[in-house]
């Protein structure tokens, strides 16, 4: 009878295909050595290479999400358990999401990630993990099948707002509400063309969005109006439906001001006789 081999119990680091225990584990992660301060001329030398591999993570990310059709991001908490109500919300709005024909993507990892992934995996649809490189070990979890891991996370940024149609918002924390604002200051400043933004679980939601309108718009640093870049519901289903909504009436404002410029252009071309 042969003895199962001990379990390791040492922190487990991954970076890329290299898996590194006990000593070898960084203690800093990409980003924080990219973005260090450095008191000599040794980056010279080494952030050429930092670029290409930053060109590498914009390559592979593009490759592997060219053909992904519809989908929509999906953030919320790593910590929610999968006993909590977040947890079952999240698989709930992956589950529609899926049955209404979209792709979902999340960040990969546990808690309102894995619960979004686990309804759109459940439901038949395709199931993206868009993972990032972190101090503690953070898996991609089990109901990915098409997943993606980043060093940086500019270039996993990109890749959520490049290849989603909408984003929805979960209960979560730092990292969730840092998804949220840089999509409301993406469309508010219009670098990319809006998408239907929606924030699921009211209760949650109120406070900021009391303050925001309170404080925040009060004070002229926002306009009331740039609230409306945001929906707030309770109901899966609901959301979904809002994302779809939302989604085709962008899509055909945004196709009424490329109908009305070429109509201006051929206008223009008529009146000088071209």
């Amino acid at each position: 009878m042969t003895s199962e081999p001990p379990r390791d119990e040492r922190r487990v680091h991954r970076t890329g295909p290299v898996l590194l225990r006990g000593t070898q584990v960084p203690r800093t992660t990409t980003d924080q050595r990219l973005l260090a301060r450095s008191h000599d001329a040794d980056w010279v030398h080494g952030d050429p290479w930092r670029v290409m591999r930053i060109l590498s993570e914009f390559v592979e990310g593009f490759g592997a999400l060219a053909e992904l059709g519809p989908a929509v991001s999906v953030f919320g908490s790593a910590r929610a358990k999968p006993d909590s109500a977040e947890y079952a919300l999240a698989r709930e709005v992956g589950r529609a999401l899926a049955e209404a024909g979209y792709a979902v993507i999340t960040g990969g990892g546990p808690g309102v990630m894995e619960g979004a992934n686990r309804g759109a995996h459940e439901a038949g649809g395709l199931s993206v993990g868009l993972g990032i490189e972190l101090p503690f070990e953070q898996s991609m979890n089990a109901y990915v099948d098409l997943g993606v891991n980043f060093r940086y996370f500019f270039a996993r940024k990109t890749c959520f707002v490049k290849y989603s149609q909408g984003f929805v918002v979960l209960p979560g924390g730092f990292g969730t509400f840092d998804e949220l604002f840089e999509a409301l200051t993406l469309v508010q400043t219009h670098k990319v063309t809006e998408f239907p933004i929606v924030l699921v679980g009211s209760d949650y939601w109120r406070g900021l969005l009391d303050w925001l309108r309170s404080t925040v718009v009060s004070h002229g640093n926002i306009h009331a109006s740039d609230l409306e870049l945001v929906r707030v519901v309770d109901d899966p289903a609901e959301a979904v439906r809002v994302v779809r909504e939302r989604g085709e009436q962008l899509a055909a404002e945004e196709e009424a001001v490329r109908a009305n410029a070429a109509a201006e252009q051929e206008a223009e071309q008529a009146s000088f006789g071209w």
